[in-house]
């Protein structure tokens, strides 16, 4: 049996994709490596004694600027975790079209272990570590949240940088992923969850490709199984279930499973595991013990989303997955020796470097806003307002005048209603999600050495990091 490494998986995939599109050896190596990464040690004095920490921060690519990727809180960071990481946010960037190259940083800590006045004085620490050599910075490095972080630690970066950077205009822009009254954007909490369900709508609308995995229809009614309720998780999980009328089945935890073929309620479930810490005791549910989750991934269902850590689908139980459609919310769940056997068996796999991009792209979106010091919807709603009343008072006026109802009362809420900030991020985020997955499929169905999703997103990927070189003269 082949155990690969979540890195050893993602150069496995590289490889076998540059191979095919005959890239010259040494642009193909440059695009490969990481540019640098820039381990840190620092210590920082709590509970009475001096406690060093150990942190990382890889740049991947730098065909584009700047660099962008999360910084995750674990025990589990390591160098090759973060390059890897760094390596696939540039994948992810390209494919999306969001003018970022990858990058990655990790603290090695685990979060639950210190209070929230002591991780606040470990993450500046950490902070002006990378601050202060560049490598977090607007136009040159710009961070989000990953595991173990969110909202607040990046709040706290972005202050960090603005202690040091007084007199930078664009100081908000160093980070991305801040609570929306510390210039943040609405949408990007769920932005990734959010990303994952445009994902699986755009597939839907694809009769041949929904065919293809052996099932029909929409969304409606297909069971789900889901890895990991955090954010990515609970979100994802929340909007099939009361938008698109999906069913959650089964929800896998770290502490056990909950089991309900009738439909688990996401949102009280949510509720439970943020009061209890598990899901342990969740009323009308199956719940065994935290060694029987993983064999739940083999369950029976329409779609299966790991929405946790790396490698959970792997040479050991890719032959047993019964989901017909797997959609990676999570950054690399599937390593490379079940990715080719799961291809084999026919599953249908929504491969990492799109179905997760929901994150980087209201990322950008969010910088954006921070450069542009104005919030989206703030110039045009009240003229949209304005004119669409305008519109709905006009055709009010000729039905009327012909004798027939005029326009209902809920329609006229609806259509007047201007685009906010949220609105708009959704479009954008549900515009991108869209045309980065009809750029896999046409890619995939010109190009017959290309035939699934994962091989026709690396390779539009890497031909677009390609371009981006020769455009600089490489």
């Amino acid at each position: 049996m082949t155990n690969h490494s979540f890195r050893d998986s993602t150069e496995v995939m590289f490889q076998s994709t540059v191979d095919k599109l005959e890239l010259d050896p040494g642009l193909a190596e440059k695009i490969r490596i990481a540019n640098s990464t820039y381990t840190v040690r620092f210590g920082v004095k709590l509970r009475g004694q001096i406690h060093t920490f150990t942190g990382y921060r890889s740049v991947h690519s730098e065909h584009r600027e700047p660099v962008k990727g999360g910084i995750r809180y674990a025990l589990s960071v390591n160098q090759d975790e973060v390059e890897a990481l760094a390596t696939l946010m540039t994948f992810k960037c390209a494919l999306t079209d969001v003018p970022f190259g990858g990058a990655k940083g990790g603290l090695c800590i685990d979060p639950t272990q210190w209070t929230e006045e002591e991780l606040e004085r470990i993450t500046r620490r950490f902070a002006y570590e990378l601050i202060k050599r560049d490598l977090i910075h607007p136009s040159q490095n710009v961070p989000a949240p990953d595991m173990g972080t969110g909202e607040r630690e990046m709040a706290w970066i972005a202050d960090q940088y603005a202690r040091m950077h007084t007199t930078d205009i664009n100081a908000a822009a160093c980070v991305t992923g801040k609570p929306v009254g510390q210039h943040g954007i609405k949408g990007r909490t769920e932005a990734t969850g959010r990303g994952v369900q445009y994902a699986l709508r755009e597939f839907f609308r694809h009769g041949e490709d929904v065919a293809g995995a052996g099932l029909s229809g929409s969304l409606e009614g297909k069971t789900v199984i889901v890895q990991g309720l955090g954010n990515v998780g609970y979100h994802a999980a929340k909007f099939l279930t009361e938008e698109d009328g999906a069913k959650v089945i089964a929800v896998i935890e770290r502490d056990g499973t909950v089991v309900d073929r009738s439909g688990i309620n996401i949102e009280a479930l949510h509720k439970h595991i943020a009061e209890t810490g598990g899901v342990a005791n969740f009323p009308n549910s199956i719940v065994l013990s935290a060694k029987a989750p993983a064999r739940f991934l083999e369950e029976e269902c329409d779609i299966l989303i790991p929405a946790a850590v790396e490698g959970v689908l792997n040479e050991g139980n890719a032959e047993k997955i019964k989901a017909k459609v797997i959609i990676e919310a999570a950054n690399g769940p599937t390593t490379a020796a079940a990715d080719r056997i799961l291809r084999k068996r026919g599953v249908t796999i929504i491969p990492d470097l799109y179905a997760n991009a929901g994150g980087v792209i209201v990322s950008y979106f969010e910088w954006v806003k921070n450069l542009s010091h104005m919030r989206f919807g703030r110039m045009q709603r009240r003229l949209e307002e304005t004119q669409n009343a305008m519109l709905l008072d006009e055709i009010d006026r000729v039905l009327s005048s012909n004798g027939l109802n005029g326009i209902s009362e809920g329609f006229r809420d609806q259509y007047a209603k201007g685009a906010c900030e949220l609105d708009l991020v959704r479009s954008g985020l549900d515009d991108t999600m869209r045309e980065a997955y009809q750029g896999m499929r046409a890619f995939l169905r010109s190009d017959d050495r290309f035939p699934d999703l994962r091989s026709a997103g690396y390779a539009l990927s890497i031909q677009k990091i390609a371009a981006a070189y020769a455009a600089k003269g490489l």
